[in-house]
């Protein structure tokens, strides 16, 4: 798949040349291998990166969450809330609110976790749940209204740049970093990928498969948490429709980066491979002026390509 995110570059570049020739307004200088562009790109796949890892952990293991788009909107409007409650500013108590969003996406998920294993209910139909209650919080703590954050030092997670790019892209680098140790260097992690490529045998090995699924959708949770700070610092607003559109970019970016549904195979650096695949062809069919109903369907095709290309269709009797 890093492949074919390096052919898009000069794919989407031919696009535009082209454009422009066919509508005689011919470009002194790219729009789209820009580097403002590349930083427009990051900004917005900063947040999703978040929520995808978070994602990423929940397919490893076998099961699919569906909640992250509730959890992101409730964390976002209690970060709000605790925010401007505490003070308003990231040099008051306010800051305590950071650390807060992360504690409520991280009970987010252990409750969801819990109802999937405790009262075996399917993980998709237990996560979206746990979705709608989400949104369903969020809307009866800000009855519709939306929240501004304004603090300067907040909003410097977009208004600051090292490098031409915002501080919230080296936050999210950070938090890829996290994932890939946790990932790679702890117990959970490798436990993560016993229970998807195998349960019974991970079962039989000893592994206490229930708590490892608590602790996978707790882990979701928080960094669900982290991209609904991001993506308040990106507009500087919480609000119900916060979360909307995360479920299917964050899904299909992890399933187009390579990481297997059925669990076991893949990972956070894949993870990040599929963001940018489907935040670069976003910007890209934006930059060509394609409307929105073609960039949609764009994006289900690919996903259906993904899931083709990814599967060894021989080695499966049959699909569920």
């Amino acid at each position: 798949m890093l492949g074919v995110l390096l052919l898009l570059f000069p794919f989407f570049e031919w696009l535009e040349d082209f454009r422009a020739a066919k509508d005689h307004t011919y470009l002194v200088d790219s729009r789209f291998l820009s580097i403002r562009n590349f930083a427009r790109i990051a900004i917005s796949a900063s947040p999703a990166l978040m929520v995808a890892i978070g994602v990423t952990f929940i397919i490893l293991m076998g099961s699919i969450d569906l909640s992250m788009e509730g959890t992101v909107s409730v964390c976002a409007v209690l970060f709000a809330f605790l925010f401007l409650g505490m003070g308003g500013t990231m040099g008051s108590w306010a800051i305590l609110a950071i650390p807060g969003a992360l504690i409520v996406g991280a009970a987010m998920g252990f409750i969801n976790g819990l109802v999937h294993v405790k009262l075996k209910i399917p993980s998709f139909m237990a996560s979206l749940a746990m979705g709608f209650v989400g949104t369903g919080l969020a809307l009866l703590l800000t009855g519709g209204d939306r929240i501004r954050v304004e603090d300067e030092a907040f909003r410097s997670l977009l208004t600051v740049r090292w490098f031409n790019f915002p501080i919230m892209c080296y936050v999210a680098l950070f938090g890829l970093l996290v994932a890939w140790f946790i990932q790679s260097r702890t117990t959970l992690g490798r436990n993560f990928y016993a229970v998807g490529g195998g349960e019974e045998l991970a079962k039989a090995s000893g592994l206490n498969v229930n708590r490892v699924r608590i602790m996978g959708f707790t882990l979701a949770g928080v960094f669900f948490a982290m991209g609904a700070l991001l993506a308040v610092g990106r507009i500087g607003i919480a609000e119900t429709a916060t979360g909307n559109g995360f479920m299917f970019v964050s899904i299909t970016a992890v399933v187009v980066g390579g990481t297997a549904l059925w669990g076991g195979i893949g990972g956070v650096w894949n993870t990040l491979i599929g963001v940018l695949i489907v935040n670069v062809i976003n910007n890209g069919m934006v930059v060509i002026g394609l409307p929105g109903w073609v960039q949609d369907g764009t994006l289900g095709l690919l996903v259906i390509a993904a899931v083709v290309l990814s599967t060894d269709r021989r080695a499966v009797s049959f699909v569920k």
